[in-house]
């Protein structure tokens, strides 16, 4: 299944991640007689530790990883003249399997937005329930229980998110719902699901349940490192791609290119960074941009690389209760991964008696190892009381997008449980061996945008020109502003709260009330808030231009919209002015969407799926 055997194939999938494995895993299965080859840069995940142990996700976006790309923008003076880093997956399955896992579903509303016919929610939410096998509770009608995907609580609770939405529902005065992912409710404390199998507490990740599932079936075919460089057309017919040993997965290896041909259809699959540079490299894209390259034009698009969108995430940290159950120890946990020591010992050494052992999980799929930290969140919308409290600068956005718009929320406010580590900066190997949990909110809607396209060095390298458009628009940092005074009033309140991590938060100016400091225990719920200078909003401003991050939901570099829209494929993903020749990935969705984009990304792979096997005559039922 995983070796090259063949020259020509029906389906060629340029790219191996997250909606590549949901489509070819699909089609496999419609017409197990289809030849399809997945060439995918990264290398395999079947079965591999960093992939199926929850609590290990965060390994993969360590500076060293080669599980993830890190895509380099260009420095922005809104973000303090500092260089944006944006990591993607780099592996079978992609984000899939290097994500954090977190289960949330946009607004049915956000696809109805997209105005695309055929990918109206009417239209979407039978795929959404035949993703997913929903473990939480029976009978929602917007969920399903009989899909590849499992979605659980995972493999036990973190009592500190009980805490946060036990202040959450009286400090922050917002009701609690089981279910906040139904695509309706909003401005709701709620817990976090978790893309982890209740049953075997492993990530459920496309790699494993759509590709490596089918192991049996010999016309699927999966080549890892492998580095898509172009289409092959024949006229304006895409007939292969032209592809070489990725120079990271397989660096001792022959560079020399190799073609591998697709009598039936090409599928771009690349994600938001890889779809719109194959695209271009293969003379798809702005004439400008093709030029400065040497590239001959195929077909202009100019929309291609353009309206890169993402969220934008903060952490901020906080001092932990000794007697809290937290991830920190499993995730200092240098000594796990080099095998020196059982969890158990570990537990030991940090006086943490709640940590099962390895063999635990391997047997039942419990424990922290199914964990990855984060049980409660609210997708928050402003009260008019916060509204008044907010920099008039988001007022214009409030009014143009979210005040009648009920099911859209502007952020989501979380909580880890352990210490998270921004990728601005490296705080942990400074910090002491104790007890942390962590603050994460981040922004939704935001309405600045970037690019991704080919470039080249003065050498004549290919290179990047990535902008990520991060705080671009003014409105975009107000939230972030409001939102770190907000968490940072509901930490305080938590039972587990043991003051701030001083390096993690806004250098206050000396003497401010609202310094930093630890602390023997919680404020009482009713505490007046903190008061914040115009010096300390400044601080907290910089802050977020210092440390505001990727959400890691890149999305909308090939945009499914007409192409007088800057669109660069249409309502059955095919690429304008070509033949044979799809793109299928976040890169098509042509507007943000409220929600941790796997869910999205699992959604267009089921879409997709659906339209090929159409377009083919297969029985897709």
């Amino acid at each position: 299944m995983f070796h090259p055997v063949l020259s020509e194939f029906d389906i060629v999938f340029a790219g191996g991640g997250t909606t590549a494995c949901v489509v070819a895993g699909r089609l496999a299965a419609y017409d197990p007689s289809l030849r399809i080859l997945i060439l995918e840069a990264g290398q395999h995940s079947l079965n591999k530790p960093i992939h199926v142990q929850p609590f290990r996700s965060r390994f993969n976006h360590a500076p060293t990883s080669t599980t993830v790309t890190f895509n380099i923008g260009n420095p922005s003076p809104r973000l303090n003249d500092r260089v944006p880093i944006v990591p993607c997956g780099r592996c079978v399955g992609g984000g899939s399997c290097v994500n954090s896992m977190i289960y949330t579903r946009a607004p049915a509303s956000d696809y109805d937005d997209w105005g695309v016919n055929g990918w109206e929610s009417e239209n979407l939410i039978p795929l959404m329930k035949k993703l997913e096998t929903y473990e939480v509770q029976p009978d929602c009608p917007t969920h399903g229980y009989d899909g590849p995907i499992k979605v659980s609580s995972g493999g036990c609770k973190l009592g500190i998110s009980d805490e946060f939405i036990q202040v959450g529902t009286t400090y922050h005065k917002r009701q609690y719902a089981d279910d906040t992912d139904d695509l309706e409710t909003c401005n709701t404390y709620s817990p976090c699901q978790k893309y982890i199998d209740g049953t075997t507490g492993r990530r459920s990740d496309t790699a494993h349940h759509y590709v490596y599932n089918q192991a049996h079936n010999p016309n699927l075919h999966v080549w890892d490192g492998k580095r898509v460089k172009c289409i092959i057309f024949e006229g304006k017919r895409a007939v292969g791609v032209e592809f070489i040993n990725d120079p990271v997965s397989c660096p001792d290896a022959d560079q020399s290119s190799s073609i591998a041909r697709a009598s039936k259809l090409v599928i771009i699959s690349a994600g938001a960074f890889g779809s719109p540079t194959i695209l271009e490299r293969s003379g798809i894209g702005a004439k400008a941009i093709l030029k400065r390259c040497g590239i001959e034009q195929v077909v202009n698009l100019p929309g291609v690389g353009e309206n890169y969108q993402d969220h934008n995430l903060v952490f901020v940290s906080y001092l932990a209760a000794d007697e809290a159950v937290t991830m920190d120890p499993l995730w200092r946990g240098d000594s796990i991964l080099q095998g020196k020591h059982t969890l158990t010992t570990i537990a030991a050494l940090y006086n943490y008696p709640n940590v099962e052992s390895l063999a635990q999980w391997n047997s039942s799929g419990k424990s922290l190892i199914a964990q990855n930290g984060l049980d409660s969140k609210i997708k928050w919308r402003p009260d008019d009381e916060e509204l008044k409290a907010m920099d008039p600068a988001f007022q214009p956005r409030w009014k143009e997008f979210f005040q009648d718009r009920l099911d859209k929320a502007v952020a989501i406010f979380a909580i880890f449980s352990g210490y998270v580590q921004p990728l601005s900066r490296l705080l942990s190997s400074t910090l002491p061996p104790r007890n942390y949990m962590s603050a994460a909110y981040y922004t939704l809607y935001p309405a600045s945008v970037g690019s991704v396209h080919i470039n080249v060095t003065e050498n004549g390298k290919e290179a990047m020109d990535f902008t990520t458009g991060f705080l671009d628009d003014p409105s975009d940092i107000v939230p972030l502003n409001f939102a770190y005074k907000k968490t940072r009033e509901i930490f305080r309140r938590m039972a587990s709260y043991r003051g701030e991590v001083t390096t993690g938060h806004p250098d206050f100016p000396e003497g401010s009330a609202a310094g930093c400091r630890e602390a023997s225990g919680p404020v009482d719920l009713n505490a007046p808030d903190i008061f914040y200078t115009t010096e300390d909003d400044e601080a907290i401003d910089r802050f977020h231009r210092d440390i505001v991050q990727t959400t890691y939901h890149s999305l909308g570099t090939c945009a499914m919209k007409s192409e007088a829209d800057q669109g660069v494929v249409d309502a059955r993903l095919n690429v304008y002015g070509v033949s044979n020749l799809k793109v299928a990935d976040m890169s098509i969705s042509p507007l943000n969407v409220g929600t941790n984009t796997y869910s999205t990304a699992l959604l267009i792979g089921e879409r997709a799926a659906m339209i090929i096997a159409e377009d083919l005559g297969i029985n897709c039922i």
